[in-house]
């Protein structure tokens, strides 16, 4: 790893260490359009902010989405939720419960089914509408640092979102004082010391200018006790509907293209929209084929995350200070 140039020294700065000397990060991956640089000090990886300035979220969560959204399975999209709650239920079986960045609300839907007393925010304007119009769900469209910290919750959780947040220990230290003592909090993130990870390295398809922060085990628990957090259980975590939308679709849509492309080129070339077409058609199934395929799923999904096979890991921390 060769130091970092001084334009990439920018307000650079390490959320789990607090490093700011720009003589203590190192290179570690130079892409087109972005780099990640690697914390000396914590060895955290992550994407420095003068990439980070550039980001365009193109044909994201747009109306189209929705519409792709809107007209898939709602049941199947539950059943992957519930897997979730089998992690949480080991350790706490109800309460109120604030999912940070709600997404389409299938996680909430899940946990209102299972007696939990929900609550979320998404800003995102279209998944966001689609939780309050067509689920009829309890979620505000609202800047998560403006939330009023007099609300506490016995669980907070937060799916894929963190490696999104550039300033993830500000973000950790306000989930902090919305937790309630002995409260938990339970999130999933891309694992940067997972199998996949170390075998694809630079070519890893969770690595992108979308996703600022690449957290292993040791990196992610020291960030999480930072912010007054005991790390309980950290557990892999292979998300298959992840791997329909974003390895099996690039890899059949490079497969039926004339044009000379690798996978991830493919990958590059499909909107969101497209990916949850794909899902749509991929369940679009009778009900005993979805049962059948959810059985498979889980079975395949336990069986990997037995043997710590897995590109994310599940975290549970609950809250001791």
């Amino acid at each position: 790893m060769a130091v970092i140039p001084a334009f990439m020294a920018e307000d650079i700065h390490c959320c789990v260490c607090g490093n700011n000397d720009k003589d203590k990060f190192q290179l570690k991956y130079q892409k087109e359009n972005f780099a990640v640089v690697t914390c000396n000090n914590c060895s955290l990886h992550f994407i420095p902010p003068y990439y980070r300035k550039k980001i365009q979220y193109t044909q994201y969560k747009n109306a189209d989405v929705t519409a792709a959204v809107r007209a898939g399975n709602n049941w199947i999209k539950i059943q992957r939720h519930k897997l979730r709650f089998k992690f949480i239920q080991k350790f706490i079986k109800s309460g109120k419960l604030f999912d940070l960045g709600a997404g389409w609300g299938h996680f909430m839907l899940a946990g209102k089914e299972l007696g939990y007393d929900v609550y979320g925010v998404e800003i995102s304007e279209q998944p966001y509408l689609y939780c309050v119009n067509d689920l009829k769900l309890p979620v505000d469209h609202i800047d998560f640092f403006e939330m009023d910290e007099a609300k506490k919750f016995d669980i907070i959780t937060m799916w894929d979102v963190l490696e999104h947040i550039d300033k993830a220990d500000e973000f950790l230290a306000k989930c902090a004082k919305l937790t309630k003592p002995n409260g938990y909090l339970f999130l999933q993130v891309p694992q940067i010391d997972s199998y996949f990870a170390k075998r694809h390295k630079d070519n890893w398809k969770m690595m992108g200018l979308d996703h600022v922060n690449y957290f292993g085990k040791e990196t992610i628990t020291k960030i999480l006790e930072r912010n007054g957090y005991e790390v309980v259980k950290i557990k892999s975590s292979f998300e298959i509907k992840l791997f329909i939308m974003y390895t099996l679709l690039p890899f059949i849509k490079k497969f039926k293209s004339n044009k000379k492309q690798t996978t991830a080129q493919a990958n590059t070339s499909i909107n969101a929209a497209e990916r949850q077409q794909y899902f749509n058609k991929f369940t679009d199934k009778p009900m005993w084929q979805l049962k059948l395929f959810v059985l498979i799923h889980n079975m395949i999904y336990n069986t990997l995350s037995f043997f710590n096979i897995g590109e994310e890991m599940m975290v549970a921390a609950r809250k001791v200070k």
